[in-house]
């Protein structure tokens, strides 16, 4: 049987290869976790700031509204401003602001601020107007922001509504620093990233020797189709001998004893003297014309048994094998050129074989389809493969539509495709029409 080799499977690679994609994915992971996380944080820092600034605005600032601070009195003003730092300074608030419904502050921890009027933002205005308390990035370019500082340039800033017992509403609002929000998106990622990416190390250590035996059945599935194509080809092989000999111990047989026959019948007819002399030599001639039909025919079939069986490569070599391949190219009109340069060590004989059965179909192509005038075979190596070339200057064809459509012919070129591939070489085909065609082959040694 013939021992054909597929690329092994490396499972050194295969490990190797599982545990980059693994750690990359961990990576990636890792990112996306912190990535969720801080988003997680400022969610729960924002909802924390409208929460408390809700609480201040119902249950302390309302309560401390009073007429005097509504006028601008200084010292309902300090008063208020006492009563607001002693709740604020455990909060983590930066800033402090009360407005009127005209834009007027009536409070600010910014003393600088107080009295002056600014225009309320949407934002703004849809607080007083629904009482739905707000957060959002502040601005410090604003011009109320002006007396505003802080390490990141960004604070967060909520309305409330706030409605005291006589009057209109007012709208109390505070500033809370991003480190709280940075403080609580390392508290959340500290928190979950040793569950997650924990997890995910004990999957991936789950998963490597699953991924090991997955590659060894790889390797036995390989070593399987290994196998199944060494039998298929064998048992091609072998019901191609089967053939040529039943046509050469059969038909080719009979077919030559008929020739014989009609040759001795013809001679036999030339010489005969009757007195239907025209008679007699017409007899003749159609003798010699079906003796020379049986002889082309008997040169046809000897033809076919070579392709069934080609020639022993062991004993006469690949390069002797195509040169008497190309005999029938000349015999039909095509000047062949044949470049043959073989390594110094002899090819595998599944390599051989298969070089010779593709330039035999190539060469058929030739004859039958490509009303070519020259055909070269050429083949070539380096240190790891053998190249092969043939090439005409033929008429050329639509491959991929030859190839998707096998009753249209080239089908043999698409099953030996298949063949190449599972030897582990290459084998394209170059054409169009009007330019000939190349075949092109790279097998290993």
């Amino acid at each position: 049987m013939s021992d054909v080799r597929l690329p092994p499977v490396s499972l050194r690679r295969i490990a190797v290869r599982f545990i980059v994609i693994s750690s990359l994915g961990l990576v990636a992971l890792a990112a996306v976790t912190a990535l969720l996380s801080r988003r997680i944080a400022t969610q729960e820092a924002i909802i924390d700031a409208r929460r408390i600034t809700t609480v201040i605005s119902d249950g302390l600032v309302r309560q401390a509204v009073t007429p005097e601070l509504l006028a601008g009195d200084p010292k309902a003003i300090a008063t208020f401003g006492e009563v607001v730092r002693s709740s604020i300074v455990p909060l983590a608030m930066v800033r402090t602001k009360l407005w009127d419904s005209s834009g007027r502050l009536l409070y600010s921890d910014e003393p600088r601020l107080i009295g002056q009027r600014f225009p309320f933002g949407d934002d703004a205005t849809a607080v007083l107007a629904t009482g739905v308390t707000h957060a959002e990035v502040s601005d410090l370019t604003d011009a109320e922001n002006r007396f505003d500082k802080s390490g990141d340039s960004r604070l967060l800033e909520v309305y409330a509504r706030v409605t005291p017992a006589r009057g209109e509403p007012l709208l109390f609002e505070t500033y809370f620093g991003y480190d709280t929000i940075r403080e609580s998106s390392r508290r959340v990622w500290q928190a979950f990233a040793p569950v997650a990416l924990g997890s995910l190390l004990l999957l991936q250590l789950l998963q490597f020797p699953l991924a090991w035996r997955t590659a060894r059945r790889l390797r036995r599935s390989q070593d399987e189709r290994e196998r199944l194509l060494s039998a298929a080809i064998e048992s091609s092989a072998a019901e191609r001998r089967r053939i040529a000999m039943d046509l050469h111990d059969g038909t080719v047989q009979d077919l030559a004893g008929v020739s014989l026959e009609l040759a001795a019948a013809s001679r036999r007819a030339s010489k005969r003297d009757t007195p239907d002399e025209a008679t007699s030599h017409e007899d003749a001639r159609l003798l010699d014309h079906a003796s020379a039909r049986v002889r082309n025919a008997i040169t046809s079939l000897r033809t076919l048994l070579v392709d069934l069986y080609p020639p022993n490569l062991d004993d006469t070599g690949i390069a002797q094998a195509l040169s008497d391949l190309t005999s029938r190219v000349s015999a039909r009109g095509i000047e062949p050129t044949i470049e043959i340069d073989l390594p110094d060590r002899p090819l595998r004989r599944e390599t051989s074989a298969l070089l010779h059965r593709i330039a035999q179909e190539a060469q058929r192509n030739v004859i039958r389809h490509a009303s070519a005038t020259q055909m070269t075979l050429r083949i070539t190596h380096d240190p790891s493969l053998v190249v092969m070339d043939v090439i005409d200057d033929g008429s050329g064809f639509d491959v991929d539509g030859a190839l998707a459509r096998p009753a249209d012919g080239h089908v043999g070129l698409r099953v030996l495709q298949d063949l190449v591939s599972e030897a582990g070489g290459s084998m394209t085909i170059n054409s169009d029409l009007g330019v000939g065609t190349t075949v092109h082959v790279e097998l290993p040694q």
